[in-house]
């Protein structure tokens, strides 16, 4: 009897102790982890702004935030469910997903890419007809290079009259300081500002405003686990849009969030990269925070099928979905 009563007494302690442990992981919400295109800086500032201010928590959600290693890499995650939720560039994605991977964008933060011709401002280079005779610097690979034949088919510039020069990344920068090239290919919000950070005075010619607009970093997600819980979702995307919102609005809080999640990160060139970041969260003709214009995604659709390799087997309205965002939207300005 003794021994059936301290049985009884050892099952009893342990429901309550799973009981515990199952109202503690309620309290703090159902577990999402998202991973980050990148380390932790301005671009992804707003998920960790959003995380700060507690938006995760009260949408029921325990967020863990992981930095990534490319939106290459972060896209697959996201398609093998090694992540819940993914921050990649829309080309990566939409790339991804034309191989048949079920990851689909769901909001679209920064709504135009980051890409830039990239000079010194005493070169004069002032828009993409300057760099006819110039010699311009590119990584092979990237999407900046291999959209550079979109930006002079778009502005009617002889290709045969630019003098494209292939650098090895380390030396990428260092070249345009040296005055060995004209002007680079490059992110506004990366290389401009390791240049800037040498005391140089710079001019970035940005993609998007001289006829290649595609897509920037998106938040992405696999189908299935959408349909499983779209109301999780919804509630992920409307939460991470108000962080956005937050850190576009005080740049400097946002910047104490990113070194408060992740202390190697330099507060200092957090708050210079908002500079770019914040011009890029709403494409010209937007209105609202994560919603892209119909004819930017065709412009997108266009330039990713001629020039990067998308196939036309699908409608663009394939790679993404509008219906997990918000009903209360947050305005562009």
């Amino acid at each position: 009897m003794k021994t059936m009563n301290r049985r009884t007494l050892i099952s009893t302690v342990a429901m309550l102790a799973l009981s515990a442990t199952s109202a503690l992981a309620q309290a703090g919400g159902k577990p999402m982890k998202l991973t980050l295109n990148f380390l932790a800086a301005a671009p992804n500032a707003g998920f960790m702004m959003a995380k700060q201010m507690g938006l995760y928590e009260k949408a029921g959600i325990n967020l863990t935030i992981e930095e990534g290693k490319g939106s290459g890499t972060t896209a697959q995650m996201v398609a093998t469910g090694q992540a819940d939720v993914g921050f990649a560039d829309a080309p990566a994605a939409m790339q991804l997903r034309s191989k048949g991977a079920p990851v689909k964008i769901v909001a679209p933060v920064l709504q135009t890419n980051g890409f830039a011709i990239i000079s010194l401002a005493e070169s004069g280079i002032a828009s993409p007809k300057d760099l006819a005779g110039k010699k311009v610097a590119v990584q092979p690979g990237t999407a900046q290079t291999i959209l550079l034949e979109a930006i002079l088919a778009s502005n009617k510039i002889d290709k045969s009259k630019v003098d494209v020069i292939a650098i090895d990344p380390a030396a990428f920068v260092g070249a345009l300081l040296e005055k060995k090239v004209d002007a680079i290919l490059g992110g506004a919000d990366f290389h401009s500002i390791q240049i800037r950070e040498r005391g140089f005075k710079v001019t970035d010619i940005f993609y998007r405003d001289v006829g290649v607009p595609t897509v920037g970093l998106s938040v992405i997600a696999r189908d299935d686990r959408i349909k499983a819980d779209a109301d999780l979702f919804r509630k992920f995307v409307e939460a991470s849009l108000q962080g956005w919102d937050a850190a576009r609005k005080n740049p400097d809080a946002a910047a104490d969030a990113v070194v408060a999640q992740f202390p190697a990160v330099k507060k200092a060139q957090v708050l210079a990269q908002f500079d770019v970041v914040n011009k890029l969260l709403c494409a010209p003709g937007a209105t609202t925070l994560g919603k892209v214009p119909e004819k930017n995604w065709a412009v997108s659709y266009d330039l990713l099928t001629q020039y990067l390799g998308l196939p036309k087997d699908k409608p663009i309205t394939d790679y993404y979905s509008t219906e997990l965002l918000p009903a209360s939207a947050l305005a562009c300005s």
